[in-house]
């Protein structure tokens, strides 16, 4: 059976391994010319990591990623602990598969690398998608019309698919943008950082991590705000980031202080859809559900798809396209619709204002870690999406 899979971001080549692993032909089409190293870190919890694991590409991804031992929550003003949770060995004893942190463009490139060359259509602009009881059809700019029996619509927030298949639809603007910035690790060893640090703060949160096996230190900074961009390349004015969080820890600012580069990006999502599937065409990541990166799921829910889809169409011939990509969809909506309200109830939390409710909020976080030694979003790891039966 032959899909293609518009978009070669994460979802869209995971989706291209997954259709691969289930024995069929992929043509994976990009509009982009080459692969770019856009974006920064991403975190994968043991429920991405099972996946990749699967894929045959863990062992890949685990080399260039750090592997943290704790994650602990702050808050602002001075840096008290408000929280810890184990991430490392613990994890991995209970889960099954590993926490790592991973730049993006070093995921992006362990996948590709891994898609045979010959199924990568770059420098390919899609310009619409057609369908019959049949097969499915992309067209491209180059006038081009490229037939297979299903279309799997990996685009991105921005999905055109998602506009062709259900109409007028755009991007939701999420109230909240944030500085990245990469720092080599020599320039904030003196700062006696945590692994994986979470600082709270009025209408703001402060998270790092590291990447690249702990040489890179990745900095997200989130503050309310009424309009921003939506681009990996924006950058912020100088000293723009200091004044957004004037009055916070010391550590925070020296962060901040010592970037170099600092971008600033608008977080968008997608409201969620009640279906994802018309006729032979579906979507998969963050065209289907885009979400806040407040639970730190959205490459792992993209991941969850792929996986989803590959075991829904396993052996199946080009009759039972719908009928596969129905379970697919049944499997992995409410999940994946289930986190994105999981991650915009996080921020709301995390940006509450000083005070009784954040004094509270403060207090449960901790008697919740006192009884549990990982996060509350772990509750999502531990569920491996192949162990429901593929013709439920």
């Amino acid at each position: 059976m032959r899909a293609i899979v518009v978009g070669a971001g994460i979802g869209g080549l995971a989706a291209a391994l997954s259709l691969r692993r289930a024995g069929h032909e992929v043509t994976l089409v990009e509009q982009t010319p080459r692969f770019t190293e856009l974006g920064a870190g991403i975190q994968l919890a043991p429920n991405a990591t099972r996946e990749l694991s699967r894929l045959g590409l863990l062992d890949a991804v685990a080399a260039q990623s750090a592997h943290p031992a704790v994650a602990s929550f702050r808050t602002w003003s001075d840096g008290t602990e408000i929280c810890g949770y184990a991430l490392g060995r613990e994890v991995e004893e209970e889960f099954g598969a590993p926490y790592l942190q991973v730049h993006r463009a070093d995921l992006r490139d362990v996948l590709a690398a891994a898609v045979p060359p010959g199924w990568v259509r770059l420098n390919t602009l899609v310009v619409g998608i057609d369908q019959d009881e049949k097969s499915a059809c992309v067209r491209t700019a180059g006038g081009e019309r490229l037939v297979a029996d299903l279309v799997v619509a990996a685009d991105g927030i921005r999905s055109a698919a998602r506009q062709w298949l259900f109409g007028a639809d755009e991007a939701v603007f999420s109230g909240t943008a944030a500085y990245r910035a990469l720092l080599p690790a020599g320039e904030v060893a003196d700062l006696g950082l945590p692994d994986t640090g979470i600082w709270l703060g009025p209408g703001r949160h402060f998270v790092h991590y590291w990447l690249r096996r702990g040489e890179l230190l990745n900095v997200v900074a989130v503050f309310g705000t009424e309009a921003a961009q939506e681009s990996w390349t924006a950058q912020a004015e100088p000293g723009e980031q200091l004044r957004e969080f004037d009055g916070w820890d010391a550590r925070v600012l020296s962060v901040l202080e010592r970037a170099g580069q600092v971008f600033r990006y608008g977080i968008y999502t997608r409201a969620p859809l009640t279906r994802w599937r018309v006729g032979r065409v579906t979507l998969l990541g963050d065209s289907a559900h885009a979400m806040v990166p407040f639970q730190a799921q959205g490459a792992a829910q993209a991941i969850l798809d792929a996986a989803v889809l590959g075991d829904c169409l396993a052996d199946a011939t080009p009759d039972d396209v719908p009928a596969a990509l129905d379970r697919y969809e049944r499997r992995r909506l409410p999940h994946a619709t289930g986190m994105q309200a999981r991650s915009a109830q996080a921020g709301a939390e995390f940006h509450l204002p000083d005070g009784p409710a954040a004094q509270e909020r403060n207090a449960r976080m901790a008697a919740y870690a006192a009884e549990h030694r990982f996060m509350p979003v772990a509750t999502a790891w531990g569920t491996d999406v192949l162990d429901e039966p593929a013709g439920s």
